[in-house]
Protein backbone atom coordinates (compact mmCIF):
# COMPACT_ATOMS: atom_id res chain seq x y z
CA UNK A 1 0.00 0.00 0.00
CA UNK A 2 1.22 3.90 -1.02
CA UNK A 3 1.38 5.73 2.34
CA UNK A 4 2.67 8.68 0.41
CA UNK A 5 6.12 8.21 1.61
CA UNK A 6 8.65 10.75 0.64
CA UNK A 7 12.84 10.29 -0.31
CA UNK A 8 14.32 10.55 2.69
CA UNK A 9 11.60 7.95 4.50
CA UNK A 10 12.42 5.48 1.52
CA UNK A 11 15.73 5.83 2.18
CA UNK A 12 15.14 5.57 5.61
CA UNK A 13 13.29 2.37 5.07
CA UNK A 14 15.94 0.43 2.39
CA UNK A 15 18.09 1.29 5.57
CA UNK A 16 16.67 -0.33 7.92
CA UNK A 17 15.92 -3.25 5.80
CA UNK A 18 19.32 -3.57 4.91
CA UNK A 19 20.76 -3.63 8.47
CA UNK A 20 17.60 -6.03 9.51
CA UNK A 21 19.10 -8.51 6.80
CA UNK A 22 22.94 -8.18 7.29
CA UNK A 23 23.04 -7.23 11.44
CA UNK A 24 19.72 -7.91 13.04
CA UNK A 25 18.55 -11.41 12.14
CA UNK A 26 22.14 -13.14 12.43
CA UNK A 27 22.77 -11.57 15.50
CA UNK A 28 18.66 -11.59 17.25
CA UNK A 29 18.97 -15.31 18.90
CA UNK A 30 22.73 -14.82 20.09
CA UNK A 31 21.78 -11.84 21.92
CA UNK A 32 18.30 -12.38 23.13
CA UNK A 33 19.78 -15.61 25.18
CA UNK A 34 22.60 -14.07 26.41
CA UNK A 35 20.19 -10.94 27.22
CA UNK A 36 23.11 -8.54 26.74
CA UNK A 37 23.26 -4.95 24.91
CA UNK A 38 24.91 -5.16 21.32
CA UNK A 39 27.70 -2.55 21.11
CA UNK A 40 28.10 -4.01 17.30
CA UNK A 41 24.78 -3.04 16.95
CA UNK A 42 25.36 0.44 18.23
CA UNK A 43 27.92 0.99 15.84
CA UNK A 44 26.15 0.21 12.49
CA UNK A 45 23.32 2.21 14.03
CA UNK A 46 26.03 4.77 14.82
CA UNK A 47 27.18 4.43 10.89
CA UNK A 48 23.85 4.61 9.62
CA UNK A 49 22.38 7.59 11.25
CA UNK A 50 19.74 6.00 12.45
CA UNK A 51 20.08 8.43 15.62
CA UNK A 52 20.25 11.31 14.09
CA UNK A 53 16.46 10.39 11.84
CA UNK A 54 14.40 12.85 13.52
CA UNK A 55 16.80 15.37 14.54
CA UNK A 56 17.69 18.95 12.60
CA UNK A 57 19.74 18.79 10.06
CA UNK A 58 21.68 21.72 11.83
CA UNK A 59 22.48 19.64 14.99
CA UNK A 60 23.88 16.76 12.45
CA UNK A 61 20.80 14.94 12.10
CA UNK A 62 18.94 13.84 8.91
CA UNK A 63 15.87 16.61 9.16
CA UNK A 64 12.88 14.03 9.32
CA UNK A 65 10.21 13.47 11.82
CA UNK A 66 7.87 11.10 13.51
CA UNK A 67 7.14 9.36 10.41
CA UNK A 68 10.60 8.45 9.76
CA UNK A 69 11.37 7.54 13.38
CA UNK A 70 8.25 5.21 13.21
CA UNK A 71 9.22 3.89 10.15
CA UNK A 72 13.05 2.66 11.12
CA UNK A 73 11.24 1.39 14.47
CA UNK A 74 8.64 -0.83 12.78
CA UNK A 75 11.47 -2.00 10.05
CA UNK A 76 13.94 -2.80 13.20
CA UNK A 77 11.09 -4.29 15.32
CA UNK A 78 10.45 -6.56 12.16
CA UNK A 79 14.19 -8.25 12.74
CA UNK A 80 14.39 -7.95 16.38
CA UNK A 81 12.44 -6.14 18.83
CA UNK A 82 14.78 -5.73 21.45
CA UNK A 83 18.14 -4.54 19.14
CA UNK A 84 15.71 -2.02 17.64
CA UNK A 85 15.50 -0.51 20.94
CA UNK A 86 18.76 1.24 21.14
CA UNK A 87 17.67 4.07 18.45
CA UNK A 88 14.08 4.12 19.90
CA UNK A 89 14.87 4.39 23.95
CA UNK A 90 17.23 7.23 23.17
CA UNK A 91 14.63 8.95 21.09
CA UNK A 92 12.52 8.10 23.88
CA UNK A 93 14.80 10.36 26.22
CA UNK A 94 15.38 12.69 24.43
CA UNK A 95 12.10 14.14 23.09
CA UNK A 96 10.98 15.73 26.37
CA UNK A 97 14.62 17.61 26.02
CA UNK A 98 13.86 18.10 22.39
CA UNK A 99 10.28 19.76 22.65
CA UNK A 100 11.38 21.91 26.19
CA UNK A 101 15.15 22.83 25.70
CA UNK A 102 16.17 26.13 25.09
CA UNK A 103 18.29 27.40 22.31
CA UNK A 104 21.22 26.59 23.80
CA UNK A 105 20.31 23.26 25.60
CA UNK A 106 19.78 22.15 22.32
CA UNK A 107 22.45 23.12 21.12
CA UNK A 108 24.20 21.95 24.28
CA UNK A 109 23.06 18.15 23.63
CA UNK A 110 21.76 17.25 19.98
CA UNK A 111 24.88 17.08 18.02
CA UNK A 112 26.01 13.86 20.29
CA UNK A 113 22.51 12.47 20.46
CA UNK A 114 21.90 12.95 16.34
CA UNK A 115 25.14 11.08 16.04
CA UNK A 116 24.77 8.44 18.85
CA UNK A 117 27.78 9.34 20.49
CA UNK A 118 25.53 9.79 23.58
CA UNK A 119 22.07 7.57 24.13
CA UNK A 120 19.75 8.50 26.18
CA UNK A 121 17.27 7.24 28.27
CA UNK A 122 13.89 8.36 30.08
CA UNK A 123 12.83 7.55 33.41
CA UNK A 124 9.62 8.25 34.81
CA UNK A 125 8.45 4.92 36.18
CA UNK A 126 8.61 4.26 40.19
CA UNK A 127 8.10 1.43 42.46
CA UNK A 128 4.95 3.46 43.54
CA UNK A 129 4.67 5.32 39.79
CA UNK A 130 3.24 3.75 37.68
CA UNK A 131 0.22 4.05 35.23
CA UNK A 132 -0.04 7.00 38.16
CA UNK A 133 3.18 9.13 36.95
CA UNK A 134 1.82 11.69 39.48
CA UNK A 135 2.43 9.28 42.54
CA UNK A 136 6.52 9.71 42.07
CA UNK A 137 8.32 10.09 44.96
CA UNK A 138 11.83 11.35 43.25
CA UNK A 139 12.81 14.22 44.66
CA UNK A 140 14.40 17.63 43.38
CA UNK A 141 15.62 20.14 45.95
CA UNK A 142 16.77 23.26 45.14
CA UNK A 143 20.04 24.09 47.11
CA UNK A 144 21.89 27.13 45.51
CA UNK A 145 22.54 26.35 41.34
CA UNK A 146 22.02 22.70 42.08
CA UNK A 147 18.97 20.37 42.42
CA UNK A 148 19.35 17.82 45.25
CA UNK A 149 17.92 14.37 44.19
CA UNK A 150 17.10 11.56 46.06
CA UNK A 151 14.58 8.68 45.16
CA UNK A 152 14.52 5.53 42.73
CA UNK A 153 13.43 4.94 39.41
CA UNK A 154 12.92 0.98 38.14
CA UNK A 155 12.23 -0.95 34.55
CA UNK A 156 14.36 1.79 33.11
CA UNK A 157 15.13 0.60 29.43
CA UNK A 158 18.44 0.66 27.93
CA UNK A 159 19.72 0.61 31.50
CA UNK A 160 23.88 1.24 32.46
CA UNK A 161 23.99 1.80 28.29
CA UNK A 162 22.84 5.62 28.43
CA UNK A 163 25.19 8.73 29.06
CA UNK A 164 22.04 11.10 29.41
CA UNK A 165 18.66 10.77 31.23
CA UNK A 166 15.61 12.42 31.62
CA UNK A 167 14.30 11.95 35.18
CA UNK A 168 10.60 13.24 36.19
CA UNK A 169 11.42 14.72 39.68
CA UNK A 170 9.05 16.55 42.16
CA UNK A 171 10.59 19.99 42.93
CA UNK A 172 7.60 20.98 45.04
CA UNK A 173 5.85 18.01 46.76
CA UNK A 174 3.49 20.14 48.29
CA UNK A 175 1.90 21.06 45.04
CA UNK A 176 1.73 16.99 43.64
CA UNK A 177 0.94 16.61 40.15
CA UNK A 178 1.68 20.59 39.52
CA UNK A 179 5.46 20.20 41.44
CA UNK A 180 6.86 17.35 39.16
CA UNK A 181 9.54 18.78 36.66
CA UNK A 182 12.34 17.29 34.09
CA UNK A 183 16.05 17.06 34.90
CA UNK A 184 18.39 15.90 32.55
CA UNK A 185 21.03 13.83 34.85
CA UNK A 186 24.39 12.58 33.28
CA UNK A 187 25.31 9.22 33.79
CA UNK A 188 28.89 8.82 36.51
CA UNK A 189 27.20 12.35 38.47
CA UNK A 190 28.45 11.62 42.35
CA UNK A 191 25.40 9.47 44.16
CA UNK A 192 23.75 8.22 40.81
CA UNK A 193 24.12 4.75 40.65
CA UNK A 194 22.30 1.78 39.06
CA UNK A 195 20.34 -1.40 41.16
CA UNK A 196 18.85 -4.11 40.23
CA UNK A 197 19.46 -5.61 36.63
CA UNK A 198 15.28 -6.77 35.20
CA UNK A 199 15.42 -10.37 34.15
CA UNK A 200 12.97 -10.64 31.40
CA UNK A 201 9.98 -12.21 29.41
CA UNK A 202 11.04 -10.51 25.84
CA UNK A 203 13.12 -7.63 24.09
CA UNK A 204 15.84 -9.39 26.49
CA UNK A 205 18.89 -7.60 24.52
CA UNK A 206 17.77 -4.08 25.57
CA UNK A 207 18.84 -4.78 29.53
CA UNK A 208 16.65 -3.12 32.02
CA UNK A 209 17.72 -1.47 35.01
CA UNK A 210 16.48 0.29 38.35
CA UNK A 211 18.48 3.91 38.80
CA UNK A 212 19.10 4.84 42.21
CA UNK A 213 20.08 8.78 43.17
CA UNK A 214 21.40 9.63 46.44
CA UNK A 215 21.95 13.41 47.23
CA UNK A 216 22.38 14.17 43.56
CA UNK A 217 23.73 17.30 42.81
CA UNK A 218 22.17 17.98 39.16
CA UNK A 219 22.97 21.86 37.81
CA UNK A 220 20.03 24.05 37.85
CA UNK A 221 21.14 24.52 33.84
CA UNK A 222 19.81 20.71 33.44
CA UNK A 223 15.90 21.80 34.13
CA UNK A 224 13.68 21.34 30.84
CA UNK A 225 11.36 24.36 31.06
CA UNK A 226 10.32 25.17 34.03
CA UNK A 227 9.56 24.42 37.45
CA UNK A 228 6.08 22.40 37.59
CA UNK A 229 5.47 21.66 34.07
CA UNK A 230 7.14 18.34 34.17
CA UNK A 231 3.94 16.22 33.63
CA UNK A 232 2.80 18.80 30.83
CA UNK A 233 6.15 17.38 28.85
CA UNK A 234 5.51 14.13 29.76
CA UNK A 235 2.19 14.11 28.05
CA UNK A 236 3.50 15.86 25.19
CA UNK A 237 6.49 13.44 24.48
CA UNK A 238 3.98 10.38 24.62
CA UNK A 239 1.85 11.64 22.12
CA UNK A 240 4.65 11.60 19.44
CA UNK A 241 6.25 8.46 21.54
CA UNK A 242 3.21 5.80 21.29
CA UNK A 243 2.81 6.13 17.48
CA UNK A 244 6.63 4.77 17.57
CA UNK A 245 5.48 1.83 19.57
CA UNK A 246 2.58 1.28 17.52
CA UNK A 247 4.56 0.83 15.31
CA UNK A 248 6.87 -1.46 16.64
CA UNK A 249 3.83 -3.54 17.23
CA UNK A 250 3.28 -3.48 13.91
CA UNK A 251 6.82 -4.49 12.94
CA UNK A 252 6.83 -7.91 15.61
CA UNK A 253 3.73 -8.60 13.69
CA UNK A 254 4.58 -8.71 10.04
CA UNK A 255 7.99 -10.53 11.78
CA UNK A 256 6.06 -13.03 13.08
CA UNK A 257 3.91 -13.56 9.48
CA UNK A 258 6.96 -13.44 7.45
CA UNK A 259 8.08 -16.52 9.83
CA UNK A 260 4.83 -18.33 9.52
CA UNK A 261 3.69 -17.80 6.12
CA UNK A 262 6.89 -19.21 3.98
CA UNK A 263 6.76 -22.52 7.25
CA UNK A 264 3.06 -23.17 6.20
CA UNK A 265 3.61 -22.96 2.99
CA UNK A 266 6.01 -26.12 2.89
CA UNK A 267 4.99 -27.76 5.85
CA UNK A 268 2.58 -30.58 4.42
CA UNK A 269 -0.07 -32.78 6.38
CA UNK A 270 -2.12 -34.92 4.52
CA UNK A 271 -0.21 -34.06 1.01
CA UNK A 272 -0.74 -30.84 0.86
CA UNK A 273 0.78 -27.68 2.21
CA UNK A 274 -0.92 -26.60 5.53
CA UNK A 275 -1.60 -23.27 4.28
CA UNK A 276 -4.42 -24.42 1.52
CA UNK A 277 -6.00 -26.09 4.40
CA UNK A 278 -8.66 -22.72 4.52
CA UNK A 279 -9.56 -23.03 8.21
CA UNK A 280 -5.55 -21.91 8.18
CA UNK A 281 -5.37 -19.63 5.33
CA UNK A 282 -8.47 -17.80 6.05
CA UNK A 283 -6.63 -17.04 9.67
CA UNK A 284 -3.34 -15.98 7.82
CA UNK A 285 -5.74 -13.72 5.41
CA UNK A 286 -7.44 -12.09 9.11
CA UNK A 287 -3.55 -11.61 10.72
CA UNK A 288 -2.39 -10.18 7.61
CA UNK A 289 -5.33 -7.78 7.00
CA UNK A 290 -5.44 -6.39 11.01
CA UNK A 291 -1.51 -5.76 10.70
CA UNK A 292 -2.30 -4.30 7.27
CA UNK A 293 -4.90 -1.61 9.38
CA UNK A 294 -2.49 -0.90 12.21
CA UNK A 295 0.14 0.33 9.85
CA UNK A 296 -2.46 2.53 7.88
CA UNK A 297 -3.52 4.04 11.17
CA UNK A 298 0.16 4.39 12.39
CA UNK A 299 1.45 6.23 9.12
CA UNK A 300 -1.67 8.63 8.29
CA UNK A 301 -1.26 9.38 12.35
CA UNK A 302 2.32 10.39 11.98
CA UNK A 303 2.55 12.14 8.85
CA UNK A 304 -0.56 14.24 10.02
CA UNK A 305 1.93 15.10 13.16
CA UNK A 306 5.07 16.09 11.11
CA UNK A 307 2.69 18.94 9.34
CA UNK A 308 3.18 20.44 12.25
CA UNK A 309 6.09 19.29 13.87
CA UNK A 310 8.72 19.84 11.44
CA UNK A 311 7.58 23.44 10.36
CA UNK A 312 7.71 24.28 14.80
CA UNK A 313 11.29 22.70 14.75
CA UNK A 314 12.29 25.21 11.93
CA UNK A 315 10.24 27.97 13.62
CA UNK A 316 12.17 27.27 16.54
CA UNK A 317 15.61 27.08 15.14
CA UNK A 318 14.68 30.28 13.07
CA UNK A 319 13.72 32.15 16.60
CA UNK A 320 15.48 30.65 19.24
CA UNK A 321 12.44 29.55 20.95
CA UNK A 322 11.24 26.10 22.11
CA UNK A 323 9.78 23.56 20.17
CA UNK A 324 6.82 22.94 22.60
CA UNK A 325 6.35 26.96 22.13
CA UNK A 326 6.24 26.78 18.32
CA UNK A 327 4.20 23.42 18.39
CA UNK A 328 1.31 25.72 20.75
CA UNK A 329 1.49 28.28 18.24
CA UNK A 330 0.23 25.87 15.37
CA UNK A 331 -1.75 23.30 16.86
CA UNK A 332 -5.29 23.58 18.51
CA UNK A 333 -5.07 20.37 19.76
CA UNK A 334 -3.50 17.33 21.45
CA UNK A 335 -2.84 13.84 19.46
CA UNK A 336 -3.64 11.91 22.74
CA UNK A 337 -6.41 10.38 21.41
CA UNK A 338 -5.55 9.49 18.57
CA UNK A 339 -1.42 8.26 19.46
CA UNK A 340 -3.51 6.05 22.03
CA UNK A 341 -5.78 4.72 19.49
CA UNK A 342 -2.93 3.96 17.49
CA UNK A 343 -1.00 2.29 19.96
CA UNK A 344 -3.89 0.60 21.80
CA UNK A 345 -4.79 -1.03 18.19
CA UNK A 346 -1.47 -2.31 17.10
CA UNK A 347 -0.26 -3.13 20.07
CA UNK A 348 -3.11 -5.87 20.28
CA UNK A 349 -2.85 -6.78 16.82
CA UNK A 350 1.10 -7.54 17.68
CA UNK A 351 -0.19 -9.60 20.35
CA UNK A 352 -2.56 -11.55 18.24
CA UNK A 353 -0.87 -12.31 15.76
CA UNK A 354 2.53 -13.38 17.26
CA UNK A 355 0.46 -16.13 19.46
CA UNK A 356 -2.02 -17.04 16.31
CA UNK A 357 1.11 -17.81 14.26
CA UNK A 358 2.70 -19.82 17.06
CA UNK A 359 -0.24 -22.10 17.12
CA UNK A 360 -0.69 -22.18 13.02
CA UNK A 361 2.86 -23.10 12.92
CA UNK A 362 2.18 -25.90 15.68
CA UNK A 363 5.07 -27.68 17.91
CA UNK A 364 8.03 -25.95 16.08
CA UNK A 365 7.00 -22.79 16.74
CA UNK A 366 7.56 -23.22 20.77
CA UNK A 367 11.44 -24.30 20.02
CA UNK A 368 13.74 -21.71 20.55
CA UNK A 369 15.40 -22.47 17.47
CA UNK A 370 12.66 -20.74 15.60
CA UNK A 371 12.12 -17.17 15.87
CA UNK A 372 8.34 -17.33 16.95
CA UNK A 373 8.39 -17.86 20.02
CA UNK A 374 10.67 -14.85 20.72
CA UNK A 375 8.20 -12.94 18.30
CA UNK A 376 4.97 -13.86 21.25
CA UNK A 377 7.40 -12.71 23.76
CA UNK A 378 8.06 -9.41 22.31
CA UNK A 379 4.78 -8.70 21.55
CA UNK A 380 3.76 -8.33 24.95
CA UNK A 381 5.63 -5.66 26.16
CA UNK A 382 3.71 -2.99 23.43
CA UNK A 383 0.86 -3.75 25.37
CA UNK A 384 2.63 -2.06 28.78
CA UNK A 385 5.22 0.30 28.29
CA UNK A 386 4.36 3.69 27.35
CA UNK A 387 1.13 3.16 29.02
CA UNK A 388 -0.72 -0.25 29.55
CA UNK A 389 -4.29 -0.81 27.03
CA UNK A 390 -6.29 -0.17 29.72
CA UNK A 391 -4.63 3.44 29.76
CA UNK A 392 -4.94 3.66 26.24
CA UNK A 393 -8.72 3.09 26.82
CA UNK A 394 -8.71 5.63 29.32
CA UNK A 395 -7.03 8.16 27.71
CA UNK A 396 -9.13 7.50 24.41
CA UNK A 397 -12.87 7.84 26.60
CA UNK A 398 -11.26 11.04 28.21
CA UNK A 399 -11.07 12.63 25.04
CA UNK A 400 -14.21 11.44 23.88
CA UNK A 401 -16.41 12.23 26.50
CA UNK A 402 -14.76 15.76 26.52
CA UNK A 403 -15.77 15.67 22.29
CA UNK A 404 -19.41 14.80 22.88
CA UNK A 405 -19.70 16.79 26.18
CA UNK A 406 -18.51 19.75 23.65
CA UNK A 407 -20.94 18.91 20.83
CA UNK A 408 -23.99 18.54 23.04
CA UNK A 409 -23.24 22.43 24.31
CA UNK A 410 -22.57 23.70 20.97
CA UNK A 411 -26.52 22.40 20.70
Amino acid sequence: MDYAINELEQEVLNTSRELVQKKIIPLRAEMDAKETFSHEMLEEYRKSGMFGLWIAEEYGGLGGGITCLAMAFEELSRGCAGLALTPGTSALGAIPMYLAATKEQRERWCPDLASGKKLWAFALTEPEAGSDATALKTTAIKDGDFYVVNGTKHFISTGKEADFYTVAVNTNPSRGARGISLLVIEKGTPGFTFGKKEEKMGIRSNPTYELIFENVRVPKENLLGSEGRGLLYVQETLDYSRPGVAAQAVGIAQGALDVTIPYLRTRKQFGQPIITFQALGHKVAELAAKTEAGRALVYNLTHRMDEEFLPAVQNALANGTTIHDELKKLKGARWTKYSAEAKLFCSNVAMEVADECVTLCGGIAYMRDFPLEKYMRDAKITQIYEGTVHIQKNEILTALIKEYASKEGDN
